[in-house]
């Protein structure tokens, strides 16, 4: 059974950074993308980077391109979110998940983790 566990959230400045950890578990994940997602206070939750676990191709939302860099360390068995220039809008829980490509779709979910960005 795959487990996911964040860590590495808090609260930083506008224009900090912060790095996000995924510790995986429970499987070997060749076959799976790796996701990050948020959710701030009344909005739906949101798509914000992804990698495949093999290729390490990487994805992003428009709103986090050139600030925000996926990575994954295989030997851990972590992903990661690099989060540089935050702004306040970037104020959400996130969450990581796992999809395994030969279901196609995110069905296991970390906890998550509270990211706020104090103007």
């Amino acid at each position: 059974q795959v487990q996911l566990v964040e860590s590495g959230g808090g609260l930083v400045q506008a224009g900090g950074s912060l790095r996000l950890s995924c510790a995986a578990s429970g499987s070997t994940f060749s076959n799976y993308v790796m996701g990050w997602f948020r959710q701030a206070p009344r909005k739906e939750r949101e798509f914000v980077a992804a990698i495949t676990w093999s290729g390490g191709d990487t994805y992003y939302a428009d709103s986090v391109k050139g600030r925000f860099t996926i990575a994954r360390d295989s030997a851990k068995n972590t992903v990661y979110l690099q989060m540089n220039s935050l702004k306040p809008e970037d104020t959400a829980v996130y969450s990581c998940a796992a999809q395994d490509q030969r279901v196609g779709k995110y069905d296991t979910w970390g906890q998550g983790i509270q990211v706020t960005v104090s103007s």
